[in-house]
């Protein structure tokens, strides 16, 4: 909802302004002078300011220029009963939108209203770049016909059509991302902007900026007020993957968002409405996070009031075919530019697999197969996995050389490491070595890798 100040000295038409908008639809926040309005402004800054010029004790340009001096792109329009060629050029300068002269046709003044509202929208959606976002993605194909995959979908469809805030869960590379994005297409906000935030892939030091934006001056190099997330995604949705890694100082003040509905930039006192629909996703178990205390268990609950489980693609094999068969279509035309199809042994090694990397791993896969393979055909060598029975015969032999001595924290310690290093090294092995890729794939930060690479001896 839009929140409107309206300034105006005479309580009888203040009150008619406040009806009026009130009707139709807005949120109005009134003021009977330039100083109760600079008070306003300072503790709930408006989405666009209605003054009257003329008032006694500071007149509409002193509110006018203190509504810039908070947010140089904040709409006002001013009106006045003494109308004159110069004020209204003065108020232009001062960076009014608008200049309306007494008695103001109301249905004229909604038009003028909407119209300058749909322009800051537009304008948001320009620092989006909503256009691009919408050519490259469009709305999410989620493929699966299994059971499990049908129950995720009947559960999207429901809470979909309301503001609910959802927890996905599930495994690395099952597509928590692609549901986020069905959440909010499936929505009534669906008009309205779609922005992800990856918690784990910023550092702690910039999150908070990444979510909130900041004032000018806040801190060094701030040298303009910057819009965060949630005000460059109003009205829509804001996706927050991996919700766990997410510092607790900053735990703290997306509560406050959830309950009150208002953020505050850093370095800033007012306070602004935000009405965005949270979606968050995790692979870690949150009810362990929230004993060892690097989760607070307020937030926990708030966020956990509708839980929906991705399932691993091990656990839905059936839908492994046609998974395949979609991607083969999209990176045939992109590669090769032809029809490529799997033959039937190679199907049968994508069965059998057991994808732990999920959706994401079956889709590099593939994309490596149509590159490799002869031909317009792909063949299980095209798929570089290992069969059940090399599955099964490398890990006899791994289990075989393992040091099993010492107490079972001991032994599983040196079993984490040992899977760490070998899935980092395959990832690296499959990408060329390209570390932004492979954070990419292994579902973590370049400098996370870089340490995981250095702590385990990974050259």
């Amino acid at each position: 909802m839009t929140d409107i100040l309206i300034v105006e000295d005479k309580d009888s038409l203040r009150e008619m302004w406040r009806m009026t908008l009130e009707r139709a639809g807005y949120k109005v926040a009134e003021a009977p002078d330039a100083a109760r309005a600079r008070r306003i402004l300072q503790e709930r800054l408006p989405q666009l300011v209605l003054t009257d010029l003329r008032m006694p004790g500071g007149g509409g340009l002193e509110v006018l220029r203190a509504a810039k001096a908070l947010d140089p792109e904040l709409p006002v329009i001013v009106l006045t009963a003494y109308g004159s060629v110069d004020e209204a050029v003065q108020a232009m300068k001062d960076g009014a939108l608008d200049f309306l002269q007494k008695p103001v046709d109301t249905d004229h003044l909604l038009l003028v209203i909407g119209r300058i509202l749909e322009t800051q929208r537009l304008r948001r959606e320009c620092v989006l770049l909503r256009e691009e976002y919408a050519r490259r993605y469009g709305f999410p194909r989620i493929v699966g016909e299994s059971a499990s995959m049908q129950e995720v979908g009947r559960q999207i469809q429901q809470v979909a059509q309301t503001s609910t805030t959802v927890l996905l869960l599930g495994e690395s590379g099952t597509g928590k991302e692609l549901f986020a994005r069905a959440i909010h297409h499936l929505s009534p906000r669906r008009a309205k902007p779609f922005l992800a935030l990856n918690c784990a892939a910023i550092p702690e030091t910039l999150i908070e900026n990444e979510l909130f934006g900041h004032e000018k001056g806040a801190y060094t190099g701030a040298d303009a007020r910057r819009a965060g997330k949630f005000e460059l995604a109003q009205g829509g949705t804001i996706f927050l993957d991996e919700i766990g890694e997410l510092p607790l100082a900053v735990q703290s003040k997306l509560l406050r968002v959830l309950e009150e509905r208002v953020v505050t930039r850093i370095g800033g006192s007012g306070e602004l409405n935000v009405d965005v629909r949270i979606v968050t996703a995790t692979n870690r178990d949150l009810t362990q996070a929230v004993v060892d205390k690097t989760f607070r268990e307020d937030l926990y609950y708030r966020l956990s009031i509708f839980s929906v489980r991705i399932p691993p693609l091990r656990e839905r094999r059936s839908d492994i075919p046609q998974l395949a068969e979609e991607f083969v279509q999209r990176y045939g035309r992109e590669i090769r530019r032809a029809s490529i199809k799997i033959s039937e042994a190679a199907m049968r090694l994508l069965r059998e697999y057991d994808w732990p990397g999920n959706v994401r791993e079956l889709k590099s896969c593939i994309e490596r197969a149509c590159i490799l393979c002869n031909g317009q055909t792909i063949e299980p060598k095209d798929c570089s996995l290992m069969t059940p029975a090399q599955q099964k015969s490398r890990n006899a032999q791994m289990l075989e050389n393992f040091d099993l001595s010492g107490t079972l924290a001991d032994v599983a310690g040196r079993a984490t490491r040992l899977v760490e290093r070998r899935k980092i090294e395959m990832t690296l092995e499959e990408v060329g070595h390209n570390k932004s890729r492979a954070a990419e794939l292994l579902d973590i930060s370049v400098k996370t890798l870089a340490v995981r690479m250095k702590d385990l001896g990974i050259e």
